[in-house]
């Protein structure tokens, strides 16, 4: 398997898991905290979301109008690093509003890596990131992140009486 075609398939199964550990789950679960302080699914989900949009658009080819039409405005500020999950469901977006982008900007970063040469993937990202130094790294960071997002969902699925995955 090639490096391109690796990525893709890290990308697809990063998401699949996610997809099924919020499958069963009903909105009102989306921003239930187990715990004061603790975060919910919708920031988990929206979380994700920004992520991989800047790990495999933005670090890939740059900012373009048709990847930033992808986050709605205010976006990134409740879902970005150093964003704070809040209880209160009206300070988001809907659950289908977040799914749509969710799914959307996953669609995007396939499309995108997709059309990458092999050679492409040694270029250097800018800005700088501690994870990874080239275009590979970035998206293989995006499946490795969301897979430890994946994890944390599955802990507050476990700590909502929600059952383990099969």
């Amino acid at each position: 398997m090639n490096r391109i075609a690796h990525l893709i398939d890290r990308l697809r199964f990063a998401r699949s898991y996610t997809e099924a550990l919020i499958r069963d789950l009903d909105e009102g679960l989306w921003f239930r905290q187990p715990a004061e302080g603790v975060t919910h699914i919708t920031w988990q989900i929206g979380h994700i979301t920004v992520s991989q949009h800047s790990l495999c658009l933005r670090r890939i080819h740059g900012q373009r109008p048709e990847d930033e039409s992808l986050i709605p405005a205010g976006f990134r500020e409740l879902f970005g690093k150093g964003s704070t999950p809040v209880v209160d469901a009206a300070a988001y977006p809907t659950v289908d509003a977040i799914r749509k982008v969710f799914d959307d900007v996953h669609a995007a970063a396939l499309s995108v890596c997709g059309d990458l040469t092999d050679d492409v993937l040694d270029e250097a990202v800018a800005p700088p990131h501690p994870a990874f130094s080239n275009k590979f790294g970035a998206i293989r960071f995006a499946a490795e992140h969301e897979l430890i997002h994946a994890g944390q969902i599955a802990l507050l699925r476990r700590l909502m009486g929600r059952p383990p995955l099969r």
